[in-house]
């Protein structure tokens, strides 16, 4: 007869592993000799060793009861379904680890590539970090609303700074608009600057007009990243929508009559 510690020494676990066993039925509590300790025979270390063996190939322990009474075609079927679940398991645990890989590229977690070229690019046109971080966080938040729309919507931009010069000025304007003070007078310049783009983009089909009522939670989303950029980020909005303009993500035309003057 055996004690706990020579049980668990010949099936290769340790005595704290026995009592769990015993806690949650998978090893019957066994009679006590007459000083009050336990007292294990043969089979009781057969049946921990099996055990042992079940949980080291990944079987669940609440499993493992499960298979230790199964028949060979229960068996076989039994340990099919765990391995399908380990496979699924790894798989999982796999692209945890592309992703906690990523974490040390930084913005390579949420944003797709087609977008990190799009802000380098905009980085070799001079624009500074401090824009690169409001258009960033903007597509950080439309890349996880709407993904689909991100290589329509890049590919359009591209087009724009290959073909218009006027985006290279607006973007050089927008970079160091972070900076101004409410009162900046290059604030009209760059209201003079974006109402024309406005215009053009109508009137060539490139740019839709929405209504009021098909704003959704993310454009307001971004419109709100837009006005809390910096403190001319306001004046600018105000003047546009003096002129006509309310909305910089979606934009609506605000009816004549209803435009605000100011006071």
């Amino acid at each position: 007869m055996l004690t706990i510690s020579q049980l668990a020494s010949y099936a290769g676990v340790t005595v704290r592993t026995v009592r769990h066993y015993h806690q949650i039925g998978l090893l019957a509590e066994p009679e006590r000799d007459h000083s009050g300790y336990r007292s294990y025979n043969t089979a009781a270390v057969v049946r921990l060793i099996r055990i042992r063996v079940l949980a080291d190939a990944g079987v669940p322990l609440a499993r493992v009861q499960e298979l230790l009474d199964a028949d060979p075609d229960e068996f076989a079927r039994a340990v099919g379904e765990i391995d399908e679940g380990l496979s699924a398991d790894i798989r999982r645990l796999q692209s945890h680890r592309t992703r906690i890989a990523q974490l040390a590229a930084g913005d390579h977690l949420a944003l797709p590539q087609v977008v990190l070229n799009y802000l380098d690019r905009l980085r070799g046109l001079g624009v500074g970090e401090a824009y690169i971080e409001l258009e960033r966080d903007a597509w950080i938040m439309l890349a996880a609303q709407d993904p689909l729309s991100i290589d329509p919507v890049i590919a359009e931009k591209n087009r724009l700074l290959d073909d218009d010069p006027d985006m290279t000025r607006l973007y050089r304007l927008l970079s160091s608009a972070p900076e101004w003070p409410p009162d900046d007078p290059r604030v009209v310049e760059l209201a003079d600057l974006v109402e024309h783009l406005r215009l053009r983009a109508v009137q060539s089909g490139e740019l839709q007009i929405g209504a009021a009522e098909q704003r959704d939670p993310l454009t307001a989303l971004l419109d709100a990243a837009m006005t809390e950029s910096a403190p001319v980020a306001r004046q600018l909005l105000a003047i546009l929508e003096q002129r006509g303009w309310r909305g910089w993500n979606r934009l609506e035309r605000i009816p004549e009559g209803r435009v605000p003057r100011d006071r």
